[in-house]
């Protein structure tokens, strides 16, 4: 379907940040924008607030005052919504209330054309609940920016169970030519990013509470090894407690108390005790000029005579650690014939690549007397920092053996206590299970589903993208060692990502 032409009329009901925000991406596109507030001046308030906004930009040599003016120039504030009635598009923004929302929209349709498209912002509400009362269901749509949406690209696309896939289209094809990065979801609970973004907290908070590492280390980890903008204890700092708490638990419940979204206890005292984050001051790090700074806890240098690293099957996605040794120098013996699991021989010790197993558990299956686990790095060439974990009976000398080999190949090392899936492993794990999830239950394509997290949330690689480029069947392996740990069924494997691994198929060709 085309999309809606710069001549058709854009309205916007509700002015705050993310309403206003969204009028101006409709007039930066070309569109005559009215924009209406039920509060006085609200929406004049929201033009004057994306003008200062636009002139920063004119400052920065960045934009001409020409064009900024013209921008204003097509949005105009109203009064009432009768003002909206010839609307080809009417974005609903407006507190998150179902009644609320039912009740603005029962309007709109009473005063706009019949063909007038009827979409909300939304980011919790049930898209089908919101148009189930009107007469023309099939007309709504949500059509869900992110914050700050001049900013951020992703536009969720969602239909309602009544919504014609023509109105979909159309919006999809809309907001492409508004140079956004449209994606189509299903109305279910979090819709995709919501939904299968919530393992990138869960898993932390999980290991934060079971004693495995700090805030810091674990935030560094994930940026440094695992390749992510930032960790996820300074987003939820960031997000603020009570919100990134209060989307966890809509889930959850909308999800009748599925274990895959538990809600953490860690994150319930911070808001209880108001340490919501940046806008309180503390969260898991303290915002106040007077705070001491917080680091990772990494090992000290470790001085050590290294003895030729075996490497025992073929290493497959960690070949550039193998590299990044040869590059300094130390002797390197391959026995890449060996099948099985590949693995590090360093002297005695034996080195491997987490499948999700805690170590000890390993070493008393593959009968070893010593086993150091080492993390998944979204890059092992590029990364530097890495997770490791020992088994019971690993000693001093050789932990501090394993330090020295990763401190020569470059990466700071961050010991954890003996955790199954380490911290990047069962993270990304968790999320292509969770997104695998969502294309089974037809929330999304796969392709839409990894495009939602890395132009929603930044992440460095789709979660499915990612899965197939580990091995599917590595992920599942993992999925169900992690399974076999907790005994929880928050472990437990998407029947999507079993039955590809099983086939030896992939999410994308």
């Amino acid at each position: 379907m085309p999309a809606l032409a710069p001549s058709d009329i854009i309205a916007v009901v509700g002015a705050g940040a993310m309403g206003a925000g969204i009028a101006q991406v409709a007039a930066q596109a070309g569109h005559s924008v009215r924009l209406f507030d039920n509060r006085d001046g609200a929406a004049q308030a929201g033009i004057d607030g994306v003008r200062r906004q636009l002139e920063k930009r004119v400052a920065k040599g960045k934009m001409g005052q020409d064009e900024v003016d013209a921008i204003i120039e097509r949005m105009s504030p109203v009064d009432s919504l009768d003002e909206l009635a010839d609307s080809r598009l009417v974005v609903e923004a407006i507190v998150e209330n179902l009644e609320v929302k039912r009740g603005v929209f029962a309007k709109l349709e009473t005063l706009c054309a019949p063909d007038t498209l009827l979409t909300s912002n939304t980011s919790s509400l049930s898209i089908t609940s919101i148009a189930a009362n009107l007469d023309r269901p099939e007309r709504v749509a949500g059509l869900h920016f992110f914050n700050p949406a001049p900013v951020m690209k992703l536009v969720e696309v969602i239909s309602g169970l009544a919504t014609e896939a023509e109105v979909a289209d159309t919006l999809y094809a809309t907001a492409a030519a508004w140079g956004k990065k449209p994606v189509h979801a299903s109305s279910t609970p979090g819709f995709i990013v919501n939904r299968v973004a919530r393992p990138f907290y869960a898993e932390s908070l999980r290991l934060l509470q079971e004693g495995a590492g700090a805030p810091a280390t674990l935030d560094a980890l994930l940026r440094r090894a695992g390749g992510f903008r930032m960790g996820p204890f300074e987003l939820m700092d960031l997000i603020g407690h009570d919100v990134n708490y209060a989307v966890t638990r809509s889930v959850f419940d909308a999800y009748y108390g599925d274990t895959r979204f538990e809600p953490s206890l860690v994150q319930l005292a911070l808001v209880e005790a108001g340490r919501l984050g940046r806008k309180s001051g503390q969260g898991f790090y303290e915002y106040r000029k007077q705070a001491a700074p917080v680091t990772a806890d990494f090992a000290s240098p470790v001085k050590a005579e290294l003895p030729p690293l075996v490497i025992e099957g073929q290493p497959g996605v960690f070949s550039p650690l193998v590299a990044r040794a040869e590059a300094t120098g130390l002797e390197v013996i391959r026995h890449e014939s060996i099948s099985g699991q590949a693995r590090f021989r360093l002297g005695g010790l034996t080195l491997a690549l987490s499948d999700g197993r805690c170590a000890t558990e390993r070493a008393l299956d593959e009968g070893l007397e010593t086993l150091v686990l080492f993390d998944l790095c979204l890059d092992y060439g590029e990364a530097s920092a890495i997770a490791l974990a020992a088994s019971a009976n690993t000693d001093d000398a050789s932990r501090d053996l394993a330090t020295a080999l990763f401190q020569r190949l470059g990466l700071d090392v961050a010991w954890l206590t003996d955790t199954p899936g380490l911290v990047v492993l069962r993270t990304v794990a968790m999320l292509a299970n969770e997104a695998a999830d969502a294309v089974l239950q037809g929330v999304c394509s796969a392709g839409d589903g990894d495009l939602a997290m890395q132009a929603g949330l930044n992440y460095p690689r789709g979660p499915l993208a990612w899965a197939d480029g580990l091995g599917l069947a590595y992920v599942h392996r993992t999925l169900t060692h992690l399974h076999q740990s907790y005994g929880e069924e928050r472990y437990r494997a998407s029947f999507l990502l079993r039955r590809k691994a099983l086939a030896g198929e992939t999410f994308h060709e």
